[in-house]
């Protein structure tokens, strides 16, 4: 009988997951599962024979569906792209595996990546693996879930305005959004190409810092992406938080959130305040006109990237997706000008801020999770539980989404740290550091 290898063993573990829960949750719109399992072979024979592929030696990934894959279906959960095979991998597909990871198929997400809910057109509604009458969060929400059940040990997701940070807040999982520039979106279907940034999605902290490590760098044919030095940070990753400052805004974050779901965010700051940060309350001036500054300038730029297939009409888009988007076009030049002197304004005082403190802790949810079924529409809904993640977004910052408990109802919740550009290995040391404290990212979703 054939030994079955390390790698091997975890890649078999994840697509019976996928088997079993698929078909409930809805995670995963395409499945190559002779191909991961062929990798997964490979990476087991390389390391018999001593070799070691990378930071995700046949680590088992699902890559959201925005993301290109050569070879195998990338449908952006759009009817326009039901059957679009890219010939080339995205730079961050060829990047995890360089770095030894194994590709299992495609997440699903919210049609275009422009909504919370991750219902498509495509395969319909994702389901939130907690309480399947729930949503799993947008738009990465396929990606959220597959790492939540076991589906994959390591997710890729994107994040507009909070599709990385909601999504993993929703089901119990870790988030990072990076600092705009740091990773590469090329290949990736686009929604404001001034705000969009890939990132990982995993149970554990430490995953997301070796994906983080292996994503980041600059590509050529990326205008937007950056050459930011990135130091060897991860022999560092459990130095601890001792000393640092971490700011608790009186204003905005806190006003308008659930009062279970603030509990239990600051129950979380007083676990970190007792690993030796510093908490320091602190004003974010502005922050309250954030998202609807910021709200201009994505639906523009949505809009202005889906132009011809918007002039089609709305047979073929979610109703909702193409309600949502089509907003875009109700906003003048003068409003996009607007926006983005106030989006200047607010990167300033995101400096100065900064200046006062090491990293911003808020809710990455301000609202209980919501229904499938949801009597509000996409609009609506997405402005209510992006509250207190469009800030960071508008302002290029990188972003950590936790789990931190449990609100009433039994579902899951997050706190959102957020930092200074290219801060994200500060962002991850306080990740490792509350994890080391806590178990809430232990605790699985009912099978």
């Amino acid at each position: 009988m054939a030994v079955v290898g390390e790698s091997e063993a975890a890649t078999a573990a994840c697509l019976a997951a996928i088997e079993r829960q698929n078909g409930k949750l809805n995670a995963m719109i395409t499945v190559d599962a002779a191909g991961a399992l062929a990798q997964a072979r490979a990476a087991d024979r390389a390391a018999a024979e001593g070799r070691w592929l990378g930071l995700l030696h046949g680590l088992p990934v699902a890559v959201k569906d925005n993301i290109d894959t050569a070879g195998m279906r990338t449908t952006s959960g759009s009817l326009f792209f039901k059957d679009r095979v890219p010939n080339a991998d995205a730079p961050v597909v060829a990047r995890l595996k360089r770095a030894g990871a194994v590709i299992l198929g495609k997440a699903t997400l919210h049609e275009l990546a422009f909504g919370i809910r991750s219902t498509n057109s495509v395969v319909g509604p994702c389901r939130n693996p907690w309480n399947p009458a729930r949503v799993p969060g947008g738009s990465s929400g396929g990606s959220a879930v597959a790492a939540a059940t076991g589906m994959c040990q390591l997710a890729l997701g994107s994040d507009t305005g909070g599709s990385i940070r909601l999504p993993a807040a929703m089901c119990g999982i870790a988030g990072l959004r990076p600092t705009l520039g740091r990773v590469p979106n090329t290949g990736a279907t686009q929604v404001s190409a001034t705000h969009d940034t890939i990132g990982p999605m995993a149970v554990g902290v430490a995953d997301l810092a070796r994906c983080f490590a292996v994503l980041a760098g600059a590509d050529a044919a990326d205008p937007v992406s950056v050459a930011q030095p990135l130091p060897n940070f991860l022999p560092r990753l459990d130095d601890g938080i001792a000393g640092r400052r971490i700011g608790i805004p009186r204003n905005h974050y806190f006003t308008s959130c659930d009062a279970g779901v603030a509990r239990l965010v600051m129950d979380a700051a007083r676990v970190l305040e007792r690993l030796g940060a510093r908490l320091v309350e602190c004003e974010v001036p502005g922050a309250e006109d954030i998202q609807r500054q910021m709200t201009v300038v994505v639906y523009v730029d949505a809009c202005a990237f889906h132009a011809s297939r918007l002039d089609q009409g709305r047979h073929m888009f979610d109703g909702q997706t193409y309600d949502r988007m089509i907003t875009g076009r109700d906003y003048s030049a003068v409003d996009y000008a607007n926006a983005m002197a106030a989006k200047r304004a607010w990167k300033a005082t995101l400096a100065r801020l900064f200046q006062e403190v090491d990293m911003l802790l808020t809710p990455a949810v301000p609202t209980a999770i919501p229904p499938v079924e949801d009597d509000r529409s996409l609009l609506e809904a997405t402005r209510d539980a992006t509250k207190t993640s469009y800030g960071g977004a508008f302002g290029e910052l990188p972003g950590l989404a936790l789990p931190c408990g449990f609100t009433a109802d039994g579902l899951p919740t997050g706190l959102q740290l957020e930092a200074a550009w290219w801060q994200e290995p500060l962002l991850l040391q306080a990740g490792q550091a509350y994890q080391g404290a806590t178990d809430w990212h232990r605790r699985r979703p009912p099978a």
